[in-house]
């Protein structure tokens, strides 16, 4: 009887899949969590042809648990296409009595599907390494008869087999890891336009001003959210940077990274929420972002738009069509919190665009194209309409018993443009109504006055009544007005309505 793992079908099956999931690997550790790695082109494609009601569901109801099964689909796939081709060339040989195909065959088959699916041709050597080890493992697995008994033969053969793909797999996740790590580590800032005196005031002035209560975070958040239309970031270098103004305008222009970070600075306080937050939703955080006017980088390009609309690009390929009244309130922002832009949130420049939902706020931004008339962004084109002003929302994220016995209650509250006044809090179910005491506002980016598009922290303490009551909160604008308490889901405008829960005591 022929002991040989890679004379059965089942065996050579086995095999593709080990130096198939090697492989994958292999492209990880070669290349890091970025566009390069074999998954990520996959993984896009997914993202952009899925139906518009697939995505709608998967927000409002997966949250970034439905972004991470695209990104297992894509691993999946990749992984199967590995497999088929490997498995392919290891028959080929057997069927030819060929050795030496199986390992050309891989190394081949591996190289031209990683080639072809990223269009890169160095990076794609990343997977094919671990692949043919694997196979060539088989290979010498085959080539040792030393037992006399078939069956542990090849239990070995195909233990040993696994065991060594599986060794290669967790030595590239490292490897990746270790790389996505340190990429997401971002330097402290230092640009000539900007004043770090001003910058490190501000800062002060936020941690001076937030309230230190567990479970909420402070007015300069320490985990800011991620939302992009894609797993896998795009990974640009500041040194091949360009930004683009194109379009309606009686001049095309560009800038490089350096330019922006030569010109005058604003450092600026700005609250960002995704327009598929939930209503009581995490989706919501705070900054101070470093950058320039966009105002000041279209002015000698001349924009004449008929539309009064402008047009957003993204290295990503993300696309946002918005008012251009906005956009002169917004910045091409290079610097988050005193350091340079992290990479997950746009490095190395963004578009920071106070008072509108998240979508608008673009990153990894490359081009702002003047319209003559108005087109479907990314999101748009899926049924969301998120590109108008933010609603406004008080939300309740903290409630814990003092040792007074008295029930502490604790969240944020944001108006976008609107402010926020004040806060206020029912324990009767919304009968009767008590204002929250608020925290200080953060400074506007002169100086002067609040900040024109930042959340304020709130706290109420009462005592609870000792029977089953519910607790509503709500925020008043600047100008008196109370947030709507009509309810309405996330799709396709955002969240709105008042926040409640119910306590037993």
């Amino acid at each position: 009887m022929n002991d040989a793992l890679l004379d059965s079908r089942g065996g050579q099956l086995l095999v593709g899949l080990a130096a198939g999931a090697a492989g994958v690997a292999g492209s990880y550790a070669a290349t890091g969590y970025t566009p390069t790695f074999v998954a990520s082109p996959i993984e896009r494609t997914l993202s952009r042809t899925m139906p518009g009601e697939v995505v709608t569901v998967a927000i409002t109801y997966l949250g970034s648990l439905g972004q991470q099964l695209n990104l297992a689909t894509a691993l999946a796939l990749t992984w199967l296409l590995f497999t088929a081709g490997i498995t392919a060339a290891v028959l080929a040989g057997r069927e030819t009595n060929n050795r030496l195909l199986p390992t050309v065959g891989t190394a081949v088959v591996t190289w031209l599907v990683t080639a072809a699916v990223t269009r890169t041709l160095v990076p794609a050597v990343g997977p094919v390494v671990p692949a043919v080890a694997v196979v060539a493992l088989a290979q010498a697995f085959d080539a040792y008869r030393g037992s006399t008994d078939p069956i542990s033969s090849k239990r070995r053969q195909a233990l040993s087999t696994v065991g060594v793909a599986l060794g290669a797999t967790a030595v590239g996740v490292s490897v990746g890891q270790r790389q996505r790590s340190m990429g997401e580590t971002a330097p402290p800032l230092d640009a000539e336009g900007v004043d770090n005196e001003d910058l490190q005031a501000k800062l002060d002035t936020a941690e001076g001003n937030s309230f230190d209560i567990d479970g909420i975070e402070p007015l300069v958040s320490e985990n800011f959210f991620e939302v992009d239309i894609n797993s896998i970031d795009p990974n640009p270098t500041a040194e091949d940077y360009t930004l683009s103004i194109t379009g309606a305008v009686e001049s095309e222009a560009s800038f490089s990274y350096e330019d922006l970070k030569q010109m005058d600075a604003v450092n600026q306080f700005s609250t960002l929420r995704c327009v598929g937050d939930q209503l009581n939703g995490d989706k919501i955080d705070t900054a101070l972002w470093t950058g320039v006017p966009l105002r000041r980088l279209v002015e000698e390009a001349g924009p004449q738009s008929d539309c009064d609309c402008v047009f957003l690009k993204a290295e990503d390929g993300y696309e946002v069509e918005f008012p251009l009244e906005a956009f002169d309130r917004g910045l091409a922002v290079y610097g988050m919190n005193g350091n340079l832009l992290p990479r997950g949130h746009g490095y190395p420049v963004r578009a920071v665009i106070p008072g509108h939902w998240g979508e608008v706020n673009t990153k990894w931004l490359t081009e702002i194209e003047f319209l003559n008339r108005e087109v479907d962004g990314y999101w748009e084109q899926r049924g969301w309409e998120g590109t108008g002003s933010v609603k406004p929302t008080a939300t309740l994220k903290h409630d814990t018993m003092l040792d007074d016995d008295q029930r502490q209650l604790a969240g944020h509250a944001y108006g976008g443009l609107r402010g926020v006044s004040t806060v206020e809090v029912s324990t009767d179910g919304g009968s009767s109504w008590s204002e929250a005491t608020l925290s200080d506002p953060l400074p506007a980016a002169d100086g002067d006055g609040p900040a024109a598009d930042a959340w304020r922290q709130w706290q109420y303490s009462y005592d609870p009544p000792g029977s089953t009551h519910t607790v509503v909160v709500r925020m008043v604008d600047r100008d008196g007005n109370v947030q709507t308490s009509e309810e309405t889901d996330p799709a396709p405008t955002g969240p709105s309505g008042w926040v409640s829960k119910e306590f037993e005591s």
